[in-house]
């Protein structure tokens, strides 16, 4: 005997299909999470060499620089800082203030953000910070950027 699948079937089927799709990529949090990488940042403005010690008690400095997809004095300030993996798995440093100024002399204002750097999961191994701007305040879509770093000091966390 030949099973007829009404339209209704296939709808209320893929309906479901597409439901628990989305739960698992909610479930899944920032790994199923979409993030552009469209952030233009620059950790220590005015340091080429981005010296991060991840023992320190003191803060680091990220400026998120205007460019044409993204204004970030316009935005929420929704920002994790930190090692890439530590960011990729939801954490990272929270900013404890920000400023606006023109850091990189163009005539559009910047977002300077100022992080606990013991707060961002750095390891003396680590080579590059990620920034990540959570589009919303559940983390799954939004922008991020990456800048070079050199870790400093002695020892492993």
């Amino acid at each position: 005997m030949r099973k007829h699948h009404s339209r209704r079937t296939v709808l209320r089927t893929t309906a479901g299909l597409a439901a628990a799709t989305t739960g698992l990529a909610a479930f899944a949090g920032s790994a199923a999470a979409h993030w552009e990488k469209e952030l233009d940042i620059d950790v220590k403005p005015g340091n080429e060499r981005n010296p991060i010690n991840p023992r320190s008690r003191g803060v680091t400095t990220v400026a998120v620089l205007h460019n044409e997809a993204f204004d970030p004095t316009r935005a929420d300030v929704r920002y994790r800082f930190g090692a890439s993996d530590v960011v990729g798995d939801g954490g990272g440093a929270r900013p404890v203030r920000h400023r606006v100024e023109d850091v990189d002399g163009d005539g559009h204002d910047d977002l300077v953000l100022v992080f606990r750097t013991a707060e961002a999961g750095f390891d003396h191994d680590d080579e590059v910070a990620e920034l990540r701007w959570d589009r919303t305040e559940d983390r799954l879509h939004g922008l991020s950027g990456q800048d070079e770093i050199r870790t400093v000091g002695r020892g492993r966390r």
